[in-house]
């Protein structure tokens, strides 16, 4: 009998299997919600923008006589009103709008790194410090809203203003000293607008002259912590107890709360003012300075009008905070919404 071959049977195939993808960890979950997280902050800047914007039309005129009432004596005008007739009388309705300029190129700027680095902040604070907490009695949190405790809206407050104080410390020292000339005649003027000032303090004083008053803007926005802390009140509130969309919201809360913020930070405005307009002397001719430190300027204010004086051109300051940040605060809110993520 003849004896069959052995079959030969097929190699086994090769274990085409996949390893097992390990899940990923909880730092790189943590580094891609940061990266996430990242690519949203350009939304606060970009919406800044139009939030200057608005505060600037709104609020420049408020902001003239504010400045005009808080550099001038009680001789010169008796009070906001007899301020604001005068200036239209004598210099027109565009001698409201003195010294815009520098407020509507430097507030688009001054609003984009507020309100940007702001959201930077709350995101930081948030991820290092409460990235655990949602606020209590507040199941109406939208999504874009950075849940944080009140202080903490407070404490990034700080810090933003400490941010932008080194873009606004200038542009508002420009536009104080164009506010604070009276002539309606060009020629009459140390400076015939901001580039003219810029050229000329910075010729003869330099770099410091230009950042003139530094120190009592960080003074100033450094109370921000009440701006933004008293906004996450009022906002949380409506939002528990109102039926109000969320551009009513942010009018009225943005109101409110930029009102707070002025009753709480107007005296030490009052003294940056002053800094700001006193003489820097030397070959500027503009007279001799007066001022060598903050406390200076807070007791000459004090000696001149006594407390008072610390809340001379509060009234249109007051009637300009509301409408000028209301719209400034639909503004950002409302672009920071339509942003794609």
């Amino acid at each position: 009998m003849t004896k069959l071959p052995t079959p030969v049977l097929p190699a086994p195939p090769p274990n085409l299997e996949l390893p097992l993808q390990p899940l990923p960890s909880t730092q790189q979950q943590q580094q891609q919600q940061q990266q996430q997280a990242s690519a949203k902050h350009y939304k606060g800047f970009v919406a800044g923008v139009f939030s200057g914007i608005a505060k600037l039309a709104v609020g420049h005129p408020f902001d003239t006589i504010k400045v005009r009432l808080q550099t001038s004596s009680s001789t010169r005008f008796s009070g906001p009103l007899a301020c604001l007739t005068s200036t239209i009388r004598n210099e027109g309705i565009f001698g409201l709008y003195k010294g815009a300029t520098p407020p509507l190129v430097g507030w688009m700027f001054m609003d984009s790194i507020m309100l940007g680095s702001l959201t930077f902040y709350r995101r930081l604070i948030s991820t290092n410090f409460f990235a655990s907490y949602h606020p209590p009695n507040d199941p109406f949190l939208p999504p874009s809203v950075i849940p944080l405790p009140t202080y903490a809206h407070g404490l990034a407050g700080i810090l933003s203003g400490c941010t932008v104080s080194f873009v606004a410390a200038p542009v508002e020292h420009i536009k104080a000293r164009l506010q604070t000339q009276y002539s309606s005649s060009k020629s009459d003027r140390l400076y015939t607008g901001p580039i003219d000032a810029l050229r000329k303090i910075y010729k003869y004083h330099g770099i410091r002259g230009i950042y003139h008053g530094l120190g009592a803007t960080l003074i100033f926005r450094g109370c921000f912590f009440f701006w933004w802390g008293s906004y996450d009140v009022f906002s949380r509130w409506m939002r528990n107890n109102t039926s109000w969309s969320a551009p009513v919201i942010n009018f009225w809360a943005g109101g409110l709360s930029a009102q707070v913020f002025w009753v709480m930070s107007y005296p030490s405005d009052v003294v940056k003012q002053r800094i700001m307009t006193d003489p820097l002397g030397g070959g500027l001719g503009d007279g001799e300075r007066r001022f060598r430190r903050w406390r200076e300027a807070a007791r000459a204010v004090y000696k001149e009008n006594g407390p008072k004086g610390y809340w001379r051109g509060f009234l249109p300051c007051f009637l300009r905070a509301f409408p000028a940040n209301a719209m400034a605060l639909v503004a950002f809110e409302g672009v920071m919404r339509a942003l794609p993520e």
